[in-house]
């Protein structure tokens, strides 16, 4: 048995991905160029935009292995990449092109930005209230993640075998 396979189904992960990695990044170079530690708010509290260079990993948590996250970025990378053409569900190309933007988003800050290579400071500028600021790579990151629980409360398989 085999999957099915359609070339033109992967490019659904690889413009997702591209995009939202695109998008990540130059909001995030705005950001910087824009905002500092001090909340500026767009919508009063509701919507502010706060910089925070973040070491850690989501809502802060673990700042001393940033390594560690970097590293575990590149195997959720290199896992996406392996088993991309075995994709045939709609909603799992989705969920994958969401998951490789954001990771990328974020990897590349930690491979770019000050401390140093696979050190850096991932910049998250966004802030809703009784939430941890966060960007671009974590709403697609978030996102990809709803989008998984879904599909596996569907019992939606990412591969559908042909007999």
């Amino acid at each position: 048995m085999r999957p099915q396979f359609s070339p033109g189904k992967t490019r659904t992960i690889w413009l997702t991905a591209w995009t939202i990695w695109l998008f990540d990044y130059v909001t995030k170079t705005w950001a910087l160029s824009n905002f500092s530690s001090d909340p500026q708010p767009v919508i009063g509290t509701l919507l502010q935009f706060t910089l925070l260079k973040n070491s850690g990993a989501a809502f802060s948590l673990a700042s001393g292995f940033t390594l560690i996250f970097s590293l575990l970025a590149v195997a959720v990378i290199a896992t996406i990449v392996r088993y991309a053409a075995r994709i045939t569900s709609r909603g799992w190309l989705t969920c994958a092109g969401l998951l490789l933007g954001g990771v990328l988003g974020n990897l590349t800050d930690r491979i770019f930005r000050e401390p140093g290579f696979f050190l850096g400071h991932v910049i998250d500028w966004i802030q809703i209230p009784n939430w941890p600021i966060f960007n671009i790579a974590d709403i697609a990151i978030s996102t990809a993640a709803l989008l998984a629980f879904i599909q596996t409360m569907r019992s939606v398989p990412p591969i559908t075998q042909v007999q």
